[in-house]
């Protein structure tokens, strides 16, 4: 708990008294023990396999919680709502959790799924969802389509509870804006919700009928089965995240300099897209950007990324067409979707100037224009063979210094507005002999104003403002004047870049 924020202790702290006092009513006469026994043991059953040492690995189960919440519907429907909140204890707490601290979130998801119980019994009872089920005690069949509505009510407020818990948690671990922290989430859950509420309804009714409790258990097939096809949701995106890592770690091996540059944009792309209020599902494919946006430097000669001195201009114009190279590479995988056209131009610039095919403004797609900022942020901040890592605030500076003509000021103040709220660690990526990172020696640093030196990363350094200033950006490499010309539309160009810099 010591790593842990403090509002996120005060979170799990209050989740934890707020369960206790759900379930605090048990105490009462009357309680049926014996189906809180059944359906807690159940709920556990299902969660159980992915730790058995025996079953790991053979069971097509998935990981992530939520798939057996028709059990906890039952119950809700079932029982009491203090009851009804006990249900949900034992499984939560011997579910499989992939994170640490495993103990904490193990303890969070027991009093959140206990909580949101005991509401949705509560709801269900409100509305006499009890006598509307029938079955046994009461002589009649279940009463169709009355039942539905406190099933569905139930439902709802099971689902409501969860994401207003799981926004909480957003907010307070992992300090998101509280603007973002709730978006997107009841949306994505209502639907799954609403289908174990069903499922949860089918498990009451068989379980009230004169068939008893083993009838219910019929209902655990369908789910097994909606489990299987979920498992292999993840699998494939298992199979996903290890074809970026082979990628990455081809280009890091490659281009030994900027190893773990990838990483870092990819999670400085994330931190934009999320200030920006991105929907959720397109976070995880402009980290991808992020993180495969040097991918074409595969296709570029070793002796050209390792070089001692300044890039001559062919050697430049070889380097230039890494961005080209890249989407070649990735054109065939389907679930990077968008994060193909951020790799083709997140070295446009806003005014035209840019490559490879000289896009300006609106013309250059927002992951692009995401991607353009993260790179160019860690490529300041990070220590290198052949120069010193600028300070956070510096590079902030040159950002907004570049913002409109470079730069999307948009993407420049998201940028701004996450470090401001998350910070940023600096990490050295150059590991070379006479290295920061290797021998604790910095290279000297040099004037505000003077070329950069050797250019290991053009991809990431602004350009020269216009030469009407005078001025020449610090962060810029010196080239070939002159900007790209534009191919025709739809057709790629395939010459190589005059553009200066990167």
């Amino acid at each position: 708990m010591r790593d842990i924020p403090a509002g996120a202790r005060i979170a799990v702290v209050g989740a934890v008294v707020g369960a206790g006092a759900c379930a605090l009513p048990v105490l009462r006469p009357g309680v049926p023990w014996a189906a809180v026994a059944l359906l807690a043991g159940l709920y556990a059953l299902c969660e159980w396999p992915p730790r058995c040492p025996v079953l790991a690995g053979r069971v097509n189960v998935p990981i992530a919680s939520g798939s057996f919440f028709p059990v906890l519907l039952a119950a809700a429907f079932l029982l009491p709502p203090a009851a009804a909140a006990l249900v949900a204890v034992p499984g939560a707490l011997i579910a499989h959790v992939e994170e640490e601290p495993r103990r904490v979130r193990r303890i969070w998801r027991a009093a959140q799924l206990a909580i949101a119980a005991s509401a949705a019994a509560g709801a269900h009872v409100l509305l006499g969802g009890r006598e509307a089920l029938g079955g046994r005690g009461t002589a009649t069949a279940p009463d169709f389509p009355y039942a539905l509505l406190p099933a569905g009510a139930a439902a709802l407020v099971f689902c409501l509870v969860l994401t207003a818990l799981d926004g909480l948690i957003l907010a307070t671990a992992e300090r998101r804006p509280p603007r973002t922290a709730w978006r997107g989430l009841l949306l994505r859950s209502l639907a799954p919700h609403c289908a174990h509420g069903l499922a949860g309804l089918m498990m009451a009714v068989l379980w009230r009928s004169r068939f008893g409790p083993p009838a219910a258990l019929f209902v655990l097939l369908p789910m097994y089965i909606s489990c299987w096809v979920f498992a292999q949701y993840h699998r494939e995106r298992a199979a996903h995240q290890a074809t970026i890592r082979a990628l990455v770690q081809a280009v890091d091996i490659k281009d030994k300099y900027t190893r773990g540059h990838s990483e870092r944009v990819g999670r400085a792309s994330e931190m934009i897209a999320r200030e920006l209020g991105m929907e959720e599902g397109r976070l995880e494919v402009i980290r991808f950007a992020g993180i495969l946006h040097d991918v074409g430097k595969l296709g570029v000669p070793t002796r050209v990324l390792r070089k001692d001195g300044p890039l001559t201009p062919e050697e430049r114009a070889v380097i230039e067409l890494h961005p080209e190279y890249g989407h070649e590479m990735v054109r065939g995988i389907g679930f990077l979707g968008e994060a193909r056209a951020a790799i083709l131009h997140h070295h446009e610039r806003l005014d035209g100037s840019g490559y490879p095919y000289g896009l300006a403004g609106g013309q250059i797609p927002e992951a692009a224009r995401v991607v353009a900022v993260a790179d160019a942020f860690d490529a300041m901040t990070s220590t290198r063979s052949y120069r010193r890592a600028r300070p956070v605030a510096a590079a902030v500076t040159e950002l907004e210094r570049c913002a409109g003509a470079q730069f999307d000021p948009r993407m420049v103040g998201g940028l701004v507005r996450a470090l401001s709220r998350y910070g940023w660690r600096v990490e050295v990526t150059a590991d070379e002999p006479g290295t920061f990172g290797a021998r604790g020696t910095v290279p000297p640093s040099r004037p505000v104003g003077t070329p950069a030196g050797p250019a290991r990363e053009p991809a990431a350094d602004p350009l020269p403002t216009p030469p009407a200033t005078g001025r020449i950006s610090p962060l810029a490499d010196v080239g070939e004047p002159g900007p790209r010309p534009r191919p025709e539309p739809g057709l790629p160009d395939p010459r190589p870049s005059n553009a200066q810099g990167a």
